[in-house]
């Protein structure tokens, strides 16, 4: 494993890690700052495009205020540096709790593209996008196994 790709390792298990402990400011620390050039984006898994750092980190303020309780276990990990950019792709295995106060946990699949920046700070994620893998109850049984 090369320095680049352990470090962009590092920098996406801390996006989770912010995500699970409801860590807005090192939530924002992680994510790279607009350029003329271009705004970071994300697509939560259901949601519409959201453009621009300002929007994004709004967007993870919501998510983390009304989540009582998420833990993401990764597989699947794939990263690319490609020069300043870096692309890793996983699957976030993710298991959340029902409302407070409720003893209801769901889990649910989601394979996530997320996209570094080399910055003078170190590698800051750019794009994050999350699609829901559906799963039927015989997909389930079969411990995720697709069928042809």
């Amino acid at each position: 494993m090369s320095v680049d790709t352990s470090a962009i390792e590092t920098v996406n298990q801390e996006f989770y890690t912010a995500i699970e402990d409801g860590d807005l400011d090192r939530m924002t620390e992680i994510w790279a700052e607009d350029t003329p050039d271009g705004k970071v984006s994300c697509v939560h898994p259901g949601w519409s495009l959201l453009t621009g750092r300002s929007e994004v980190l709004r967007s993870w303020a919501l998510i983390m205020a009304n989540t009582t309780y998420i833990q993401f276990v990764l597989t699947d990990v794939n990263t690319t540096v490609l020069g300043d950019l870096a692309v890793l792709t996983c699957v976030e295995n993710i298991l959340t709790a029902g409302e407070e106060g409720e003893a209801s946990f769901a889990a649910g699949k989601v394979v996530a593209s997320n996209v570094y920046v080399r910055t003078a700070q170190g590698w800051r994620l750019w794009m994050h996008h999350g699609s829901p893998v559906l799963q039927s109850d015989e997909d389930e049984e079969e411990d995720g196994e697709l069928e042809p």
